[in-house]
């Protein structure tokens, strides 16, 4: 046996800087497991994943096990800002015990739907951790629900959480609901009266045709399903066509319990002047309505993947924002909102559009729910 390797057995000794050791940057915990299942940036059919790595390769002494992580953020941090109260948005899974050539673990909890997660794994030997392997993306079902104190539905996958569809409406394959004629509209059923929330949704096909006549509703609420005129409890966002007093301006209307001017909220005409838009037919529009003892009308440029769908982020500029406020509450019961509205006899009906990643809930709407329906950026 030469001097080289009679110092390379046992021990690394830097005699001629060649030892078959693994260098000090590595963690002793062992090298990184490799991805497997879902498949990188994959469509699930579940809110529940298996995620399954192949084992690490790297030798060492004590129990193998394995971490995951899952998170709606690439930074697996812990988040901000609003969250669903009914589902998980990050979750860390420990102790899995190594299989045999692939680890796996199966999700016990309902992750958020329709969002795109990112997740990663990493062995550990005894106690001490290996590298983190690379992180993968998959978006989870879209699906819509309804809960207490919150309502999505995606609409883009030919379904609705909807209880009624009246008149014309058909699905638009990848795009959403559209409702026909301003004679159509969608009702929900709110599982609980919500009194401070954000009614929000992505709307395509809205434009200053001069066909479109009057005050027509985007999206409504209130507590009578047979005439929403008649509500004490009415809410509505209009975008307004040719004789819409002014032309082609966005406003709204909410009563706080009675059709009096000390309950009701509506911008004047010198505010509906300062509203006038020129929106386009072939763009997406985020509308943005949140209330509480107020209302707030937000519309901006791009849907939930940026503007028009770029992938850059939930809406572009802000086209339109203005709010009114009030002594009073809102609190209509039951509570029903609408895609449109639910009369089209008086003051005109629903807005003939394409609608679709609807959201009504007690808080505002979570910053990745819908973010599975957008591409990579």
């Amino acid at each position: 046996m030469d001097l080289r390797a009679a110092f390379c057995i046992g021990v690394c000794l830097a005699v001629s800087g060649s030892c078959s050791e693994s260098s000090p940057s590595t963690p002793s915990g062992g090298g990184a497991p490799t991805l497997d299942a879902p498949a990188a940036d994959q469509q699930l059919t579940t809110l529940r994943p298996t995620l399954r790595v192949k084992n690490a390769t790297a030798s060492g002494s004590g129990a193998k096990t394995y971490e995951f992580q899952i998170s709606d953020r690439n930074d697996f941090g812990a988040g901000s800002g609003p969250a669903s109260a009914h589902y998980a948005v990050s979750m860390t899974k420990t102790g899995i015990p190594e299989g045999s050539s692939v680890t796996e673990v199966i999700i016990d909890q309902d992750l958020q739907p329709a969002t795109r997660f990112y997740w990663r794994s990493r062995r550990l030997q005894g106690s001490t951790p290996g590298e983190w392997s690379s992180t993968f993306t998959l978006r989870t079902q879209i699906v819509g629900y309804n809960k207490a104190g919150e309502l999505y539905d995606p609409l883009v996958n030919g379904e609705t959480v909807a209880e009624a569809r009246v008149n014309g409406t058909s699905f638009v394959a990848g795009k959403g609901l559209r409702l026909q004629d301003t004679h159509a509209h969608v009702r929900y059923r709110l599982q609980q009266t919500i009194g401070n929330g954000e009614f929000s949704l992505d709307v395509e096909g809205v434009s200053n045709n001069p066909q479109n006549v009057g005050k027509l509703k985007l999206f409504s609420m209130d507590d009578d399903t047979s005439n929403h005129y008649s509500s004490d409890f009415l809410m509505n966002v209009q975008y307004r066509g040719s004789d819409g007093n002014p032309d082609y301006a966005i406003s709204f209307k909410m009563l706080m319990g009675e059709d009096t001017d000390a309950r009701k909220l509506e911008p004047d005409f010198n505010e509906r002047s300062a509203g006038v838009r020129a929106l386009d037919a072939a763009r997406t529009y985020h509308w943005k309505a949140t209330w509480g003892n107020f209302i707030q009308v937000v519309v901006q440029d791009g849907g939930v993947g940026g503007v028009n769908g770029s992938g850059s982020g939930r809406g572009g500029s802000t086209t339109y924002d203005k709010r009114e406020d009030s002594s009073f509450s809102y609190g209509p019961s039951p509570h029903y909102a609408y895609l449109g509205v639910n009369n089209f006899v008086e003051d005109t009906g629903s807005w003939p559009a394409t609608y679709r990643n609807v959201w009504i809930g007690n808080k505002g709407r979570p910053a990745s729910l819908g973010s599975a329906m957008t591409p990579l950026p």
